[in-house]
């Protein structure tokens, strides 16, 4: 079975307007056809697992109790419109108390390697942000990035790029023969397989190309 991890704030929903945390199911917004795609891939057999930094936990601005009802709910619009959710794997700690879970450390995908049997080098994570390529390069996983969320500032400090300009087409292709300048930041080495628009866009590729 092929594994899809996919980071939540920035992929699955909305981020705030301010840019801060989704402290409420109230804040909580679907990003347009997210849905399809969690339904498409379900029924494609692929098994989905979230893996989402909550700092705003260790910050003290909501609780693990609020981020289970958020997601409790999700799951179920999730489940009504025939997708599936395999597990959900976060990390409540904040920035500096040096956790191995919070990506850009790999912690939550070895974990969840480890309890569902999942071969890394056959799994893919899709992300908005360098932390997420990072932690799934790491893991030995295939890296998508979408443009939604912190994505299309993560396009711009990967390949060094004037103000964003718009893909004409879904899939921007793949960037990794490009040379890093010796001042980027470490997380420029990792850098993802290809750029998609949107997680649905992605995961029209995915349907069509990974056989």
């Amino acid at each position: 079975m092929k594994t899809i991890f996919l980071d939540r704030d920035g992929v699955i929903n909305q981020n705030p307007p301010d840019w801060g945390y989704v402290r409420t199911w109230e804040e909580f917004d679907f990003i347009p056809n997210t849905l399809k795609a969690l339904r498409d891939l379900t029924e494609n057999g692929y098994r989905v697992i979230v893996v989402t930094n909550q700092a705003g936990i260790g910050r003290g601005l909501f609780s693990e109790d609020n981020l289970k009802d958020i997601h409790s709910r999700m799951l179920v619009d999730i489940t009504n419109a025939g997708g599936s959710i395999d597990a959900i794997y976060y990390c409540p700690h904040h920035p500096e108390a040096g956790c191995e879970c919070r990506k850009p450390k790999p912690g939550m995908l070895m974990r969840a390697a480890r309890e569902h049997n999942i071969e890394l080098s056959n799994a893919y994570l899709i992300g908005d942000s360098t932390t997420d390529i990072e932690a799934g390069q790491r893991a030995g996983a295939s890296t998508f990035l979408v443009l939604t969320g912190h994505g299309k500032k993560s396009y711009q400090h990967y390949i060094k790029a004037t103000p964003f300009q718009r893909p004409d087409t879904d899939t921007i292709g793949n960037r990794s023969g490009r040379t890093a300048d010796e001042g980027l930041a470490r997380s420029s080495k990792y850098r993802p397989e290809k750029i998609f628009t949107n997680l649905y866009a992605a995961t029209r590729w995915l349907l069509k190309n990974d056989t």
